[in-house]
């Protein structure tokens, strides 16, 4: 029964998370971005399947994942030995890394690096950064300096790396935090903060998905020295479905491929968790079989998702960015973009994870709405910025250089836990519906204004643009909360000096 009302509730938010985009879509298909019958029919089945998907997989993070992450890192903290910290951190981070859906989208369209090569070496990124993290939540370690200092190290390591590795190192560093690494994460983040008994240890929880985040960016970039360059791109292809019957089969292919996949990911961390539980938590038989029901649920929300976004949103996403690419008046891309970004970041799965976790763990101070108004904000100006670079071949370091040392300079402002939160939701807003829908609709536009010999250079960013602008608009955010808690204060005082200037007899008096 419990699950029955949670799973109604979560269908109830994807539904609201996707329609909007869905809507958009639609009125593109219809004005300026005509599209087959088949693949609108194609489009809005992927809608379906991603609505039932999400709601599926938020309800298998809830039930699932998070109790994971909450009792594995609260199990390592305790043993209080930093050699095992260490080990399972970074056997998580790999792991978990591994079965992220959006690295396997994105290194499915990045030409220069074999598959293996790219995510081998970006989960390596992850489980090294994912340490760091851990032992700063333990040593209370300042978030600022560490970001800071990595991001220096990052931008200076650039210049030594070839240009058209810049924008993939960075989406690198976007797609890693995605719907199965961030519930395990931030959660492991509060297993492991629990311990600490000072104040600030509830805040330290966060900042692991932002550092986590920057692991994969140098990893790619050192991964840049080792390929050539310059390799051939191959667009996107366009399924060509004759009829109805076609249309359903590239569904019917799509779900074995998928279910595999989704297999493949999930079963090194199903297999670390009752191993882990076998030998270290011993829960009891009613919350495992809770968390095993809850692994269901987050496999099959993540095969229909996957299966949805790639097979439904991915070809018609390319489809209408050639289409808007290729007219006369392509400077409409900047607008329309603009608009799909505000929408698109509500249907980010790990997006819902982090804006309820961020209003549990603050007592309701932060808002999942503001989150969430902030984040669309921040998205809907990152993908402006993204159309810009494909309609003008700007470099994207032009915009991320500005962008960091803006968000950095926040952070000395902005309170401490705006400063995490908005660098963990950096790499929340860039997940598999960007690089699924968004860094295709790049693509075909780059390739019908420049051909495809731009896409490297001009299309990929995408993803890096939508994780950048966050920091900003989250940390102003803070900024804003900062200066109308202090005026509230400031009131608060004045009415009570009042109150103490007046004898206890005048106020008998009144």
């Amino acid at each position: 029964m419990r699950h029955q009302t949670l799973l109604h509730d979560k269908f109830q938010e994807s539904l609201a998370s996707v329609l909007p985009i869905t809507i958009i879509v639609l009125l593109l298909c219809f004005t300026v971005a005509p599209i087959p019958n088949n693949m609108l029919v194609s489009f809005l089945m992927g809608a379906v399947l991603l609505i039932v998907g999400m709601a599926f997989f938020t309800l298998g993070a809830d039930t699932a994942m998070t109790p994971i992450g909450t009792k594995v890192g609260s199990c390592i903290t305790k043993s209080r030995k930093i050699w095992m910290i260490v080990f399972v951190s970074f056997l998580l981070g790999v792991i978990i890394t591994i079965s992220e859906p959006d690295l396997q989208v994105l290194a499915n369209q990045v030409p220069n690096i074999p598959n293996a090569a790219l995510i081998g070496t970006v989960a390596l990124g992850v489980g090294i950064f994912l340490v760091i993290a851990m032992l700063r939540i333990l040593f209370g370690i300042s978030l600022n300096i560490l970001l800071i200092g990595f991001y220096i190290v990052v931008f200076l390591m650039a210049m030594f790396v070839p240009k058209n590795f810049w924008a993939v190192a960075f989406d690198s560093g976007g797609v890693t935090t995605g719907p199965m690494t961030v519930p395990f994460i931030m959660a492991l983040g509060v297993g492991v903060s629990a311990i600490r008994s000072d104040r600030h240890a509830g805040n330290d929880s966060f900042g692991l998905v932002a550092l986590c985040s920057i692991g994969p960016i140098l990893a790619v970039l050192v991964l840049g020295l080792l390929y050539p360059s310059e390799a051939a791109y191959t667009p996107v292809e366009i399924p060509e479905m004759e009829n109805s019957q076609e249309m359903i089969m590239l569904f019917v292919h799509g779900l074995p491929h998928y279910a595999k996949e989704v297999a493949i990911a999930l079963a090194p961390i199903v297999a670390f968790f009752f191993l882990f539980n076998a030998f270290y938590i011993k829960m009891p038989k009613k919350p495992l079989i809770s968390i095993s029901v809850g692994l269901l649920f987050t496999y099959l929300g993540l095969l229909l998702f996957l299966t949805g976004v790639n097979v439904g949103f991915m070809p018609v996403g390319n489809y209408i960015g050639k289409m808007i690419g290729s007219k006369e008046f392509n400077w409409i891309l900047l607008p329309i973009a603009m608009l799909i970004g505000y929408f698109i970041v509500k249907a980010e799965p790990a997006v819902h994870v982090l804006n309820k976790q961020v209003e549990d763990l603050t007592a309701g101070s932060i808002p999942a709405r503001a989150m969430e108004l902030s984040l669309s904000i921040g998205v809907a100006s990152s993908l402006g910025l993204a159309m810009i670079r494909v309609l003008t071949g700007i470099s994207v370091m032009y915009f991320l250089i500005p962008g960091y040392v803006l968000a950095l300079g926040l952070s000395f402002f902005a309170p401490k836990i705006f400063t995490s939160i908005a660098f963990d939701s950096g790499g929340v807003a860039s997940g598999p519906m960007t690089a699924t829908f968004l860094l295709p609709f790049a693509m075909g536009a780059c390739e019908a204004i420049g051909g495809p010999e731009r896409i490297v250079s001009d299309a990929f960013g995408v993803v890096a643009m939508v994780a950048m602008t966050p920091l900003i608009t989250i940390q102003l955010l803070g900024v804003e909360y900062k200066f109308r808690t202090r005026k509230e204060r400031e009131a608060r005082a004045r009415v009570q000096a009042k109150l103490e200037a007046y004898a206890d007899d005048d106020i008998i008096e009144l």
